[in-house]
């Protein structure tokens, strides 16, 4: 009797690997692992924001749409409550990810903008903050791109036969992944050239400050 369940247990081992339970296993840990580290990365580029808003404060002459914009988009991607359990949910996901390219967006037209202000980017908290900014925008398009290539795999295990007999008994689900619309776009890190700028005239400058 202990033989033949000893036999059942190694045939049922051969089974669940064979009909992709392992694999299941691992790619699981992959994406768990993966979108930690985009947390990670969103988390930190949110830390940067409110030193970045603060050195540009310092222009008086911003303008201040664009500085709204960017304190907004911030509350918006941070009012999220970003749990592991995110992934499971293509809505919040959805949401999630549409927050935070508003917060892209935001940015790159801060940092563009920047541009017409000689001052600004003179000052060298602001141009360290700059190179904060992008070397962390850099990172979220690699964590970005790690997180779609394991929910790629993942999902694909999920779909195909037999490994799909798995998912269906063990409860696996395909989970959310970043589209690819503007995909390009949104994890293009913002950049600003500091070339020399032409000031912004006189007139412009004073209907910016009203």
């Amino acid at each position: 009797m202990r033989k033949f369940f000893i036999s059942l247990l190694v045939v049922l081992s051969l089974g669940l690997s064979g009909c992709g339970y392992n694999t299941f296993q691992s790619t699981d840990e992959q994406i768990k692992a993966s979108w930690s580290e985009v947390l990670n990365q969103y988390q930190r580029r949110a830390d940067l924001v409110p030193n970045l808003v603060s050195t540009v404060k310092g222009e008086a002459q911003f303008e201040q749409g664009t500085l709204t914009q960017v304190i907004e988009a911030r509350a918006r991607a941070t009012a999220i409550q970003a749990t592991p359990e995110l992934v499971n949910d293509p809505e919040a996901f959805q949401k999630f990810q549409a927050a935070q390219g508003q917060l892209s967006g935001a940015l790159s037209r801060l940092l563009v903008v920047s541009e017409n202000y000689p001052n600004l980017k003179a000052n060298q908290a602001f141009r360290d903050l700059q190179t904060q900014l992008e070397g962390t925008e850099n990172r979220i398009a690699v964590a970005r791109n790690r997180y779609i290539k394991s929910v790629q795999e993942y999902n694909v295990g999920v779909r195909s036969f037999p490994s799909n007999l798995t998912a269906m008994v063990f409860g696996y689900k395909a989970k959310a992944n970043f589209t690819v619309e503007n995909e390009k776009e949104i994890s293009k890190p913002p950049g600003v050239s500091f070339e020399a700028a032409p000031a912004p005239a006189r007139g412009a400058a004073s209907g910016a400050a009203k």
